[in-house]
């Protein structure tokens, strides 16, 4: 087998977007509520099988890789079935809506030997790879803390969508942006042991939160501090991270976000104004491409998902605890 066959369930814009980055033909199955849109992106793939039913599509001879894109409610369901017909699975974050459906995928993963991946695609932004780069050098010494703020200003009828329905969504602006920011952050300063915060909405006439504001903590007392909107009105990225040398500044995810950029602050023995390095990555981002490449390394080396269902649990804990906190 010269690449894995892939099963593709959800034809909307990050279906497309997966099969114009796979090779020619190793698209097998083409799966969607809406079977015309199935059809037309099967039809992009020769020999592709166009299907509504997902059950068809993860128990198919003809697949070794289900690759699912779907509203929240409906991840973790289709992700369990293609694990325990064995497919390896890439999963869009959060990958469910509730810490208990990943406890459930975990165990079933577990038995099946089926590989699980967790479409975090931020963590392959260049800024963020950079970042990683510098802060893994130890050039920022110790940690202190991170602040990131993420933030969209919605569209006419925003409220009316399925994000707005929290039995298909699973919350708000802190289940969709917000595990983001908390899965980077996670990254430098690692689980979190406290977990503080609130969210609201303020302008979106939803059952939904449009704002969430979070204080997390590690076991070291290093903080997170977060805030996400869907009422920002201008796109806006920005993740500061905070060690006791130097400060790393990413902004910018491309497109309506802005240039994607990365700034290192770093700290003189005399302090004042620090030694300033700037990295500009006008030609947008390859995430998708280097997310789905690590997958296929990861079902070849047979290794365990970095993100994964380790780490979409961790940031989604976080969320429950937000939520089932403002529930009372």
């Amino acid at each position: 087998m010269s690449h894995p066959r892939v099963a593709l369930i959800g034809c909307g814009l990050i279906g497309q977007k997966r099969l114009n980055l796979l090779p020619p033909g190793s698209v097998t199955v083409a799966c969607d509520t809406q079977l015309d849109r199935a059809k037309k992106l099967a039809a992009q793939s020769a020999g592709c099988l166009a299907t509504d039913s997902f059950a068809q599509a993860v128990s198919s001879p003809n697949v070794d890789v289900v690759m699912i894109a779907t509203i929240n409610s409906a991840l973790a369901p289709i992700a369990l079935a293609a694990v325990r017909n064995g497919k390896h699975v890439l999963v869009e974050k959060p990958a469910a809506i509730s810490v208990a459906e990943l406890n459930e995928l975990t165990a079933a993963a577990q038995q099946t030997g089926a590989l699980v991946r967790v479409g975090y695609n931020h963590r392959y932004h260049p800024a963020a790879l950079k970042a990683l780069e510098i802060f893994r050098s130890g050039a920022l010494g110790p940690m202190m803390f991170v602040r990131g703020r993420y933030g969209q200003g919605g569209r006419i009828g925003y409220e009316k969508e399925w994000r707005a329905d929290p039995k298909l969504s699973g919350g708000g602006e802190l289940i969709d942006q917000g595990v983001h920011l908390i899965d980077l952050a996670g990254i430098f300063l690692g689980d979190f042991t406290t977990v503080a915060g609130h969210v609201a909405t303020y302008f979106w006439k939803m059952p939904v939160d449009d704002n969430a504001f979070l204080s997390l903590r590690n076991a070291a007392g290093q903080t997170a501090w977060l805030s996400v909107s869907c009422s920002e009105w201008k796109n806006l990225f920005s993740l500061e991270i905070y060690g006791r040398d130097a400060k790393l500044h990413w902004e910018g995810l491309g497109g309506s976000y802005g240039v994607e950029r990365l700034t290192y602050y770093k700290m003189l023995p005399q302090m004042g104004p620090p030694e300033t390095t700037i990295y500009e990555f006008p030609r947008g981002d390859e995430s998708w491409k280097i997310e789905m490449a690590e997958f296929f390394e990861d079902i070849r080396l047979k290794r365990t998902p970095v993100p994964g269902l380790k780490e979409a649990t961790a940031a989604l804990a976080v969320v429950e605890k937000i939520y089932q906190r403002q529930q009372g």
